[in-house]
């Protein structure tokens, strides 16, 4: 069976790690009362990460338009190459979406976004205490979203390694 390319691999992996790294920052951060100095410095890194998992993402779905992904096995039934498929797109959707969602959200609620405290982004939308709620829950249920589909996704790469010894999961495994 063939493999995916090596830049695909890192890419893959690398943002998982980050997308796991973001997230547990996220939960902890988001649990500390009141504002801390480790409390902010959390949430810097937070978004360091989803500004590096944004451009990652980038630099993935470019590798990937300029390559084809491995073929699934033969034996594969064509329903569950179509919901691969679609959790893959969906995936992609969120890798994007996600970080947007939180830029956008730190902008409404009025807080310039620093990558790394050296590159300031852009300031596209003003303050805006109504767009904050709003931009708030849609990082948040994004979010959710992304790990169920997260938890989806290792499960059906289990179900393949350990159920229908495929092959599927060693075409990402380095």
């Amino acid at each position: 069976m063939s493999r995916y390319t090596l830049p695909a691999i890192i890419l893959h992996w690398l943002i998982a790690l980050l997308i796991i790294a973001a997230f547990a920052l996220g939960v902890t951060m988001v649990d500390i009362p009141g504002i801390t100095p480790t409390k902010l410095k959390y949430f810097s890194w937070h978004k360091w990460i989803g500004i590096t998992v944004l451009c990652l993402a980038c630099l993935r779905l470019l590798w990937r338009l300029g390559h084809k992904a491995p073929a699934y096995p033969a034996a594969m039934p064509g329903w569950q190459q179509s919901a691969a498929h679609s959790l893959h797109g969906l995936l992609y959707l969120l890798m994007f979406a996600i970080p947007v969602s939180g830029y956008f959200y730190s902008l409404a609620a009025g807080v310039p976004v620093v990558y790394l405290g050296v590159l300031p982004l852009p300031e596209l939308i003003d303050p805006n205490p109504e767009w904050k709620v709003i931009l708030k829950q849609v990082h948040y249920w994004l979010n959710m979203t992304l790990l169920a589909m997260f938890a989806l996704h290792v499960v059906a790469a289990l179900k393949h390694q350990f159920i229908d010894r495929d092959g599927v999961l060693k075409r990402m495994l380095p």
